[in-house]
């Protein structure tokens, strides 16, 4: 078998493998965020943070609902990692939005943050500040040993069989879902232009 095509029946796999259950929960989430007029606020790092400022955009045109990524605005988010370092990034930049109850979490990672291994600390200490604050969290990653699974009130993890591809198909499967999200009925409040125009 080839490459291609061993990564196309993983892919098919880990599609079949995805629990709607949990993304329905965030979909309940994303809903009641709306209601209480909350925020929503999207992390990620690397290609989380790529994701994240796409992510923003879907929300905040087709959702309609208020969204940030601490990540867009590279000036601060570079006098933040200068001034006070990596580990306190997005949760000193929460703490200045003022991250209250009403407001929503979503984490793109693959692993989730881990303290202990000091891996995307940055996300384990926003997490942890969402906890204090009653801020509700979701995520979709592709470990379920990470910080943001133990703690989420909804997570979707991407089950990667291989070892070797866990990055790759996590990261894909994180825009499927939230492409899934903001096209789903309880989340989507305005129409999109290629599903509005006539043929």
């Amino acid at each position: 078998m080839t490459y291609s095509a061993a990564y196309i029946e993983e892919a098919i796999g880990i599609l079949q493998s995805l629990d709607s259950t949990s993304i329905e929960r965030i979909a309940e989430l994303l809903d009641q965020t709306r209601a209480s007029n909350g925020r929503l606020f999207i992390l990620g790092v690397g290609g989380g943070a790529g994701h994240a400022s796409h992510a923003v955009c879907d929300f905040r045109k087709i959702a309609q609902i208020e969204s940030y990524s601490p990540s867009d605005n590279v000036s601060e988010l570079t006098a933040r990692i200068n001034d006070d370092g990596w580990d306190s990034v997005y949760a000193n930049w929460l703490k200045g939005s003022k991250l209250g109850p009403s407001d929503l979490i979503l984490v793109f990672s693959v692993g989730g943050g881990d303290a202990e291994r000091n891996i995307s600390t940055n996300l384990v200490r926003a997490l942890q500040l969402a906890k204090e604050t009653g801020a509700k969290i979701c995520g979709v990653v592709g470990r379920d040993g990470g910080f943001t699974a133990k703690v989420a009130d909804a997570c979707v993890v991407v089950k990667v069989p291989n070892p070797a591809t866990v990055t790759p198909h996590t990261e894909a499967f994180q825009a499927l879902v939230w492409h899934l999200l903001v096209s789903h009925p309880a989340v989507k409040a305005s129409a999109m232009k290629w599903e509005s125009v006539k043929h």
